[in-house]
């Protein structure tokens, strides 16, 4: 099936990502990258294109053109330049929002530089992408490219520390993740009847509440009034026993009380391919799950693996909505 171009976003500009968009001319998924010119590698076959769709030359990598403040040095934002790493976010989901690409692909920001030189007041991409789309209510999923059986994990309290996780744990805090990656399920990843795997907060799920009681005291009767509903639920599970293979058999999505439970697992069977992907967006959303690496930017040496594996699952998540 043919879908729309995926728009990637070219994120901060002194990161690895300039170098990567063209090195994921080679996924040979059709996108168009929006940024400044000037941040691409030195010698970058280009065309710059005044809509999403237009044509460009084989080869040639397709631009959507955003002039930023001042030209970008790898591996030392600079301050003048976080105001267009916004712009670019914001205009790319006017177009996507407009029907005139597929998706977003969003190369990675620097939180700190785009708060430093903008006053960004959210706490990354995803929270500004679900503000820009009306304040809706979001999951991020990490899901595994490389791998079989597939492991993608949506942690439901997320960039906290862990001593508050227990408070911010709530019914209503998982209920809401439980829904959101059930329904993208669906719409998304094509799955009729999604199975979805819920982790206990403490160790062994509490051991019957003698290693905690939030599974008995009200994780397992939410899980029941929603199997009532027909949702497909196992849990709560004790999660060091989720992750092997024969475990990720027995569900297509795992949804884990905190941020590391869910992503160690990921982490370490697909590091390469692993793509972030926000759940519950009315538009498609995903991410390579690395930073702006300012350490090797401009280097040559970053690899464009999971900006490839990003670029693929936007583009058949969009197949999958078509």
């Amino acid at each position: 099936m043919t879908v729309r171009r995926i728009i990637l976003t070219c994120g901060e500009p002194a990161g690895v990502g300039p170098e990567l968009a063209p090195q994921a001319l080679a996924s040979g998924v059709d996108f168009a990258w929006m940024g400044d010119p000037r941040h691409l590698p030195a010698g970058t076959a280009f065309t710059e294109i005044a809509r999403p769709d237009d044509p460009v030359p084989a080869g040639h990598l397709p631009v959507l053109r955003h002039d930023f403040a001042v030209p970008a040095v790898p591996g030392r934002p600079d301050p003048a330049n976080a105001a267009g790493v916004i712009a670019v976010i914001a205009r790319a989901v006017d177009l996507v929002s407009a029907g005139q690409a597929a998706g977003i692909c969003t190369l990675p920001i620097s939180k700190q530089a785009l708060k430093e030189g903008a006053g960004f007041a959210f706490p990354g991409h995803t929270e500004y992408l679900a503000h820009l789309a009306g304040g809706v209510p979001v999951a991020m999923m990490l899901a595994s490219t490389t791998v079989e059986p597939p492991c993608r994990v949506v942690p439901a309290t997320i960039h906290i520390p862990l001593q508050d996780v227990p408070a911010a744990l709530t019914d209503g805090v998982l209920e809401q993740a439980i829904r959101i990656t059930h329904a993208a399920m669906i719409r998304d990843f094509g799955i009729a009847a999604p199975r979805l795997a819920v982790a206990g907060l403490n160790p062994h799920a509490g051991e019957g509440g003698t290693m905690g009681r939030q599974e008995t005291d009200w994780m397992a009767p939410l899980l029941a009034r929603l199997r009532a509903e027909g949702f497909d639920l196992s849990g709560p599970l004790p999660a060091d026993t989720m992750f092997h293979a024969p475990a990720r058999t027995r569900y297509d999505a795992a949804i884990c009380a905190y941020h590391d439970q869910a992503l160690i697992p990921i982490k370490t069977l697909d590091f390469a391919g692993g793509v972030n992907v926000t759940l519950g967006l009315p538009f498609i959303r995903t991410s390579p799950d690395h930073g702006t690496a300012f350490d090797i930017a401009g280097k040559g040496i970053a690899s464009p693996a999971s900006t490839i594996a990003a670029l693929r699952m936007a583009r058949d998540m969009a197949v999958a909505r078509a």
